[in-house]
């Protein structure tokens, strides 16, 4: 124990002076530790975060974390060596390392039904606005009242699209950075509407209000489902202590009747 405490208060003044730069560490060897970044790491930051915080630097504090818990589990093994605390010293390193990904899925998870119905709600906005313009300038003139969680992946495909990517790259991008509910589904007929010819423009839209509002409709009804899924197991927590309850007083009562006797 004491020799953790003074490596720990070592490695904080070598980390404080700049002696260790995590940061530079960080810059130095970032295509190395983007490879053991999670994949849909980006996407849980911006569920739970928006655009408030960018995914790289939160990324670049877990990996000073991690360098930080590295150094004194490395350094307490090697004063102290033995396989036992080896394999201790990995574990805990790999837990540091998950904890906060763990955290943001945990999130994620809890919030399901409310980031999934994110899209369908965005999708009706857009739907309105190509009523009077081109998909594209509809998506960008969208982009200021978008959540937050979708607003750079708006800017990036806006911007590939201006660059003259006609194709449907920059929605399939958009959907697999942000992997909500029939993301790739709704892309890919918003970039059929986006290429269809004028003539036809209010049956693709009729086609593609259908489609929104049967994504809004699902929404609907996961977060009912939920309501009632919780209404629930609240009701059978209460009928599991009425009963208990109920029980523990007739039993109660019968052994003392039978004290009585």
């Amino acid at each position: 124990m004491e020799l953790a405490i003074i490596v720990l208060i070592l490695t904080f003044m070598f980390t404080y002076t700049g002696a260790i730069n995590t940061k530079k560490l960080y810059e130095d060897n970032k295509q190395v530790f983007n490879y053991f970044k999670e994949k849909d790491y980006d996407f849980l930051v911006k569920s739970r975060y928006g655009g408030e915080i960018d995914p790289d630097d939160l990324f670049e504090k877990r990996i000073h974390k991690f360098t930080i818990a590295f150094v004194v589990v490395l350094s307490i093994v090697l004063f102290n060596f033995s396989w036992i605390n080896l394999i201790i010293g990995i574990i805990i390193v790999i837990v540091i390392y998950k904890n906060q990904y763990s955290n943001l899925k945990s999130y994620y998870k809890k919030h399901l039904t409310e980031i999934d119905q994110t899209l369908p709600y965005y999708l009706k906005s857009i739907e309105i606005l190509a009523q009077h313009y081109t998909i594209p300038v509809a998506i960008s003139k969208s982009i200021e009242t978008a959540p937050p969680m979708f607003k750079d992946g708006l800017r990036e495909m806006i911007k590939k699209i201006d660059a003259g990517d006609s194709s449907i790259d920059p929605y399939i991008s958009f959907a697999e950075e942000y992997p909500v509910r029939d993301s790739l589904r709704m892309m890919r007929l918003l970039y059929r509407l986006s290429i269809g010819a004028q003539e036809n423009k209010q049956e693709q839209l009729l086609v593609f209000s259908k489609s929104v509002s049967s994504l809004q409709n699902k929404a609907r009804e996961q977060k009912y489902q939920k309501r009632l899924d919780k209404m629930e197991k609240k009701t059978l927590a209460m009928l599991m202590v009425t009963g208990g309850g109920t029980m523990l007083v007739l039993f109660i009562a019968m052994v003392m009747m039978m004290m009585s006797w």
